[in-house]
Order: structure tokens, then sequence, then C-alpha cells
């Protein structure tokens, strides 16, 4: 076996806080060692559909993942010490280690939540990471339910694999990332069955109520952990005197925009300007504005189903109690998902807390506290989908966002499905939307307003084979048979372009299945025209009752350049919820420029509250911190983007609300509590936001 490290490459200087969690070894083998992988001894074999590429040192994956095959009994090998380097000079790299017991699973779903780590650009690192144990008593994680992950370190809904017969250990890529990695090394070290906390090992008359009277899993204590009341009244008298000697940044006018950028037009609206090669928002006194914001302001961030789960909870109230108001309360945008999902009961723990901290009242006082944190960490918008007693409190500008009714298009979704614009359903639908909410577009403190959310709208044909998909009735697919019509005449053509069989026009309408002939060319230009009439209706009903708002489009999760290029030509803002290290390489399409929104964005990490790290897993809050900085800063240095909006204000419940969601994703935790390292660098990049874009160099 070689010496570790190697002699002719020195190995990067990991940052602090991610060498405490992942331990760097210099050792011979330990007992119990099992090489699964050693790139210079030739051990190991890596499977051919992982297209690895031979290295000087080891192999280059530049697919998502190195899948090396073999049979193993890894039941007592649960520390796996890995060897590679990120190829990237420029992005990091997040990995992880997932574990299998059937080798031809090239879809693989691995339980495991906290074997990811991060290697920043070249890193070459040694490091150790701890598989979950499988609990003691396998009867208590069975009765994990109705959360995305729980707290054995597993996610809900998938295949455990059986230790004993592993056939396949991966080295994968995080989705959020593109950095190819070198592998060099992978071995599972043999752990102490004993080194694991006393609770794990608990049965259920000991492990159940997990859950403390705060919303807190009670078996765990990190910094800032809430355990009486006592310690929210600390927190609260701590943060006043916080907020009183950190008012916020001095060289920002009501709006929070920057008095210190010169004098524009003021129109009594926000409004984009292109100044010095850069978009901006010119906000309504005339101050370049840029949108620094977080979703979901809400005190009603917790709230979780208690249907056959009131044995995880240590202390619900009782019916008559004060703090049975909280099976009430409920959220604007969420509670019409658990009523289709007929959850019956549920329990409010954020807003108890708050009851808790601010006393009788508590609407008040934390609508106020919010404004004033918002001011003094250096943020100025509340975005979409917050609570509006406290927005239209008119004190931080706001963005609204709202979702259009009526029929859809069928074919399988992965986001939210796409209405058919051509229906008059879809119309009247928007100019109600906008007319309900007049007092918000006649308000100055409106930015504007995001029009649906995540669309399925796939690839440049999709919308046209959705549309055949659909029942007759469909007023799109009319239309479509309409096109069709005009091109092709009588039926004959269509069949002998699209090699079907159709009687008659009726026929095609009547069919739902997408024929294997059908004309690409015909189903593209359909598919653009069904975005063109979404986008256009729109328009026309903003430009109809909201004419000083901005649309700020449909926040793009998956999409194509064909539609990217169509909403542009309507949109005011073109807007992604993009979960990504940073905005480096975020650009539109070629020729297209425009100003672009990021509806949503985030980081978590396992050593504090929930049991869920988040869409992109951090090692621990200073990392986290450190990566709402470094995202925040690519998108002021991104002469399109306008703004950003941290998704969420405040934590999901630790139980998982109405789909399972229970994200380490908020500013503050369950306690209302701030993260103290994470608002340290949003102060940090608050205070510089205005100097930080206008210095920006263009590209």
């Amino acid at each position: 076996m070689r010496a570790r490290p190697r002699s002719n490459e020195s190995m990067k200087v990991c940052i602090p806080h991610i060498c405490a969690a992942l331990a760097l070894s210099a050792s011979a083998a330990l007992a119990g060692e099992i090489v699964l992988f050693d790139a210079e001894n030739g051990t190991g074999k890596i499977s051919e559909s992982s297209r690895a590429q031979k290295t000087p040192d080891g192999y280059k994956i530049s697919q998502h993942r190195a899948k090396i095959v073999g049979e193993w009994d890894l039941s007592k090998n649960l520390d796996f010490e890995i060897e590679v380097k990120n190829l990237s000079e420029t992005s990091s790299c997040p990995l992880q280690i997932l574990l299998s017991d059937d080798e031809n699973v090239e879809k693989l779903k691995d339980p495991a939540l906290n074997t990811m780590f991060r290697l920043a650009p070249g890193e070459v690192r040694r490091a150790t990471i701890k598989y979950p144990r499988p609990p003691a008593h396998p009867e208590v994680a069975a009765k994990m339910a109705g959360m995305r992950a729980d707290p054995f370190g597993y996610a809900q809904n998938s295949k455990r694999p059986d230790l004993s017969k592993i056939r396949a250990v991966v080295v994968e890529r995080h989705w959020s990332s593109r950095s190819p990695f070198e592998i060099r090394s992978v071995r599972a070290l043999e752990h102490d069955p004993n080194g694991v906390p006393a609770w794990r090992n608990f049965g259920e008359a000991e492990f159940f109520p997990f859950i403390d009277k705060f919303g807190q899993f009670k078996f765990r204590d990190w910094p800032g952990k809430a355990h009486s009341e006592a310690d929210l009244e600390a927190a609260r008298l701590a943060e006043e005197k916080d907020l009183a000697a950190n008012p916020g940044p001095a060289d920002r006018d009501r709006f929070g925009g920057w008095t210190g950028g010169g004098k524009f037009k003021a129109t009594g609206h926000f409004r984009f300007e292109k100044v010095g090669g850069k978009w901006w928002m010119v906000d309504p006194d005339g101050n370049l504005f840029w949108s620094h914001g977080v979703v979901r302001v809400t005190p009603s961030s917790a709230i979780t189903p208690l249907d056959g789960r009131e044995f995880y909870f240590e202390s619900l109230p009782p019916q008559g109690d004060e703090f049975a108001l909280f099976y009430e309360t409920k959220d604007e945008l969420l509670a019409p998902y658990y009523e289709a999902r007929k959850i019956k009961k549920t329990y409010d723990f954020s807003a108890a807390n708050i009851f808790r901290k601010y006393g009788k009242n508590w609407r008040d006082a934390y609508a106020e506290t919010v404004h004033k944190r918002l001011k003094s960490w250096g943020l100025n918008t509340i975005a979409n989908s917050s609570d509006k007693d406290i927005f239209m409190r008119r004190k931080t500008p706001y963005v609204e966002r709202f979702e259009i009714k009526g029929p859809a298009l069928s074919g399988k979704a992965a986001w939210w499905p796409f209405r058919d614009p051509f229906d008059p359903a879809f119309r009247k639908n928007v100019a109600d939307n906008l007319k309900s909410r007049s007092g918000m577009t006649d308000d100055p403190w409106c930015i504007g307003f995001f029009v649906d959310n995540e669309i399925h709208w796939g690839d440049k044909f999709d919308l046209a084979r959705f549309t055949i998909m659909s029942p007759a009735s469909l007023a799109g697919k009319i239309r479509f048979k309409g096109e069709l019509e005009k091109k092709y005449g009588g039926i004959s053509g269509l069949n002998g372009a699209w090699g079907t069989k159709f009687a008659d026009w009726d026929a095609f309408l009547q069919n739902r299945e997408v024929p294997k002939g059908a004309d690409k060319k015909d189903l593209e230009d359909f598919t653009s025209l069904m975005a063109e009439e979404y986008f256009k209706v729109i328009r026309e009903e903003f430009d109809k009752f909201a004419p000083n708002k901005l649309y700020l489009g449909c926040r793009f999760a998956g999409s194509n350049e064909n539609v990217v290029r169509i909403g542009a030509k309507y949109c005011d803002a073109v807007s992604y919820n993009r979960y990504a290290d940073n905005l480096k390489k975020l650009k539109l399409p070629a020729g297209i420029d425009k100003p672009v929104m990021i509806g949503e964005w985030h980081f978590g990490a396992l050593d504090r509250g929930p049991f869920h790290p988040s869409l992109i897993k951090r090692e621990n809050q200073a990392d986290r911190a450190d990566s709402y900085y470094e995202y925040a800063k690519s998108a002021l240095e991104n002469p399109n983007v306008v703004g950003i909006h941290w998704h969420q204000f405040s934590d999901q419940a630790a139980t998982g609300r109405f789909d399972g969601e229970n994200f380490q994703v908020g500013l503050t935790d369950v306690c209302d509590t701030p993260y103290a390292e994470t608002i340290a660098k949003i102060r940090e990049i608050g205070r510089d936001l205005y100097r930080i874009r206008q210095a920006a160099p263009l590209p």
C-alpha cells in the first residue's frame, strides 16, 4: 500500500470547518479495512456505465457517478475513506456516497442523507464519511412517516440496502454541479458499533415522543436550541439589543434603494433600467435598487400534520388551552394543499413559539420585528408567498405571486401542469387575479408579480405532445387541429405527413396518443404557438389591470431555449428558481438582453434543527453562511441579475409539512431564533450590496 498522502502532489488545505467534519488520515490500513477501489494498486472495478478515463493518479469521471461494482459485506464497515480530486479549477464539486445491493440499478436512490461533502476548485482530499448506522430497533424507524428525512439520517420512501450484500458503491456528483472529478481510492473502514448516540438504541417506549413542545428533536442539542420559555425571552432581549445596535445601512432610502448611486426618473413605481451596462431596478423615488429578498415571510412556516402521528409529540395542548389556537392557524398559500390531501389535523409550532416569545400581541410584534430584521440585515424585499398582514404594512417592498387556474394539458408533469391559454377561462383567471389585488397593483411598495411557478414546459416539442394527449374538448387541441387543417387541408394530407390513418379531423381530436411519425416541425411550431399565447395573454391583462407593476415571469425550473426566448418578449424580467453554488454561469440565450430575477435558492445543513439539509446541502452553518455570500456576490456581479430571493424565511417543521418537506432552510429556526452565522454573512453582503454591484466588471 502506498504511503499517504502522495509525495508528488501536495494536498490543498481544506477550510477548517470542513476539516473538522471530514477527518484526514495519514495512517496505515486499519484493522478490518476493506479496499473497494485503489487506482494505484489496480484494486476494484469501475462499471463501464461510468465511462471512466484513466489518468496518472486515478480515473476521471465526467459523468455524474463512478460506480464501483463487487460483492461485499459492509454491515461492520460503514466509515468510508475516499480520496478524490476536483478537476474543475473554477467550480466546487459536491460528492456523496451511495450503496446498493443491486449493481444493475442505474437510477440509484440511496436513503442516506449525511454522506455528502464538497471539494473546493482543484482540491484533493481524503475524507472519512460515516454512513448512517442502522437503528438498533428497526420498528422505531418503521414508524417514521410524513418526512422527507427522519432522525436516523434516512430519506423517506427510499429502499434501504442490505448492508451484508452490497453490490455497488457509488461516488456521485450532486445534480447541482457539472464539475468533473478524479477518483483515486475508496475504502470501507470498520466502524465502532458503540460510537453512536444512546437514542439510536432506544426502543419505542423510550424513543416516542421524540419532538419537544417547541417542535424540536428532543434527543439532540445544538447551539441556540431553546430548552425553556426563559431561553426564548433571553433570545428576544438579545436580539432587541442587536437590532438597535445595527439599524441597517445608512445609504438607503425608504424602499431600500441606494441614495449614493445618483438620481433617475421617479415614476412612483418600480421599473427596470440599464445603467452602465448592467440591469437595475429604479425604485419609486428614483434611486437604484437591487432586490435582496426572502420568500415565505410568515409566522406559520412550521405547520405539521398530526394525523396518525400524535405520538411523535411531547406536549400537544388540550382543547381549551390558549395554545390550542395553533391547531387552527393556517398558511394562506399552503392551506389548499393540506385540504387536497385530506389532512384533518395540524399544529403550527412556529406560530406557537412566536406567541410564547412575544405575548398576546404576537402577530403585530412579530410583523414589526420582521421589518426591523430585514432592514438591519441588509435585505430589502419580502418575496412571494409571504403573510399579507406583514408585507401590506408597507415598510419593505414586496413581490407577490399567483397561479393560473383552468383546464390543463395532459401528460406527466414533473412540476406544475401547463394551463391551456386558448381556453377563455385562462384569460379570465389572469384578469380576476389581478383585479382581486387592486390594493397591490396601485401600491408603490409592490414591485410586481410572478405568474405561475415551475411549470412543466418540457422540450421544444412537448406542449404539442401534451396537447395531443389531452381530451378532444380542450380548446388548445381544437386550435391545433385548426393549424394543421390550414397547412394540410384534408385529413389525407396530415396522414401522409404523419404516417397516421385518421378517418377525419374528429378522429384526430379523439386520439390521445402521440403518433410516432408526428412531424417534428408541426410539433415545434405548435409548442411555440402555445407558449406565445401563454405569455401574450398574461402581458395583455397586465397592461389592462396592472400597468405600473412588473410582470416577473413564471419562475423557470426546467425549460428550453425556445420558450425562454418567447417569454423574454413579453415579461419584464425572466425569472428562474436556481438552486446552485452560484450564478457565475447563468446566461440568457444569445441575443436576449433582459433583467433576470432569481425566485428561489437556498442552502442547508444537518448540524442544527430539522432532519433534512435542503436541496443544496452544506457541511455546517459556517459553510452555509459562506455559500450565501458566494451566491449573492456572484448574482451582484452578473449584469443581468436584478435580484435574488432566498427560500425561505424560517425553517420548515422537523416532522414535515403537507408533502413531507422538513428542510433546514430558514434564516430563523422554529423558535424564531436567527442563525447567527448566516445572518452575519447576509449583513456583510447587504452592507456592500450596491458598491459590489456598481464595481463589478462587465464580462
